[in-house]
């Protein structure tokens, strides 16, 4: 079936009392593990990539986005609805790229732009998508960050000021700071949802929370009820992928064969492993923090 919009499949979830999960993927197996918890569950779902992560400063060269983009054909053929997101990046050209090689939604980052400069490169950005019809999703408030030194300050998102920032711009969805942290690698944040519920009063698109994997599980329930219609994952996953990985490729030493552990897609297959490990846990967070 053809890539579903993110800005359908979102308000399904607001009418229908769920909400998404967005597993963020970073290689061919996490995102089949992904649509495959997906289908198997017979839950619609957002994959995708992080252009952040794909032009980094610390790879040699940003990766080829295209082979990437690729991908959107292989989720044309999934049983579920799915939609195709090229998530928090803030590079315009990179933006364009995406556009035009397939991804349905973008996520538009903004903790290293000043608030003047980000709004205009939404403003920029709504224009170019809605006239392909691709969904496009910014962000109100800075998440504090567990894995990377001098990055800024969390603050939470104003109400008050959500509120005028969709009405100006005309995004669909919003990413939102009520606490969650980016890549906490173990315990919970602790989640104001009060302040939840005053951006609800302000804000009437769904409203993501990133840094799912430290939101507490139990409070779930409640965001969604507040209007939270998307969680993103991406620490939780990358940290079971490797623990699989470790464990099967113990296995391995020289001078064995090595096409059994990699390639050959057997129960040895140190990438099947992996892979099935992670679609365990994208189930188990759709069943969890999706609420349905």
């Amino acid at each position: 079936m053809p890539l579903a919009s993110m800005t359908d499949l979102l308000a399904a979830a607001r009418s229908g009392g769920y909400a998404l999960c967005y597993c963020e993927s970073w290689n061919l197996e996490s995102l089949q593990a992904v649509v495959e918890a997906a289908e198997q569950l017979g839950s619609p779902t957002i994959a995708g990539f992080n252009g952040g992560f794909l032009r980094h400063s610390s790879r040699s060269k940003p990766e080829r986005l295209a082979f990437y983009g690729a991908l959107s054909r292989a989720l044309e053929a999934s049983a579920v609805p799915v939609a195709f997101l090229l998530n928090e990046t803030d590079d315009l050209a990179q933006i364009q790229a995406g556009l035009e090689l397939g991804f349905n939604s973008i996520m538009i980052e903004s903790d290293y732009l000043p608030p003047e400069q980000y709004r205009s490169l939404v403003k920029e950005v709504v224009q170019l998508a809605h006239g392909r019809g691709v969904s496009v999703e910014a962000q109100i408030g800075r998440l504090p960050h567990g894995g990377e030194k001098g990055h800024p300050d969390g603050q939470f998102t104003d109400p008050k000021v959500a509120g005028a920032f969709v009405r100006e711009t005309g995004i669909d969805a919003l990413g939102i700071a009520i606490g969650n942290v980016h890549i906490l690698t173990q315990g919970k944040a602790a989640v104001d949802l009060e302040r939840l519920a005053a951006i609800r009063e302000q804000v009437d698109v769904p409203l993501v929370i990133h840094g799912g994997t430290g939101f507490p599980p139990e409070s779930a329930r409640q965001a969604i009820a507040l209007g939270v219609a998307k969680f993103n994952f991406g620490t939780n996953l990358k940290q079971t992928y490797l623990a699989a990985l470790g464990q099967a490729l113990a296995h391995y030493s020289e001078p064995m064969n090595p096409h059994p552990f990699l390639g050959m897609g057997g129960s040895q297959d140190i990438l099947v492993r992996a892979r099935e490990a992670l679609k365990v846990k994208v189930m188990e967070l759709i069943q969890n923090y999706g609420g349905r």
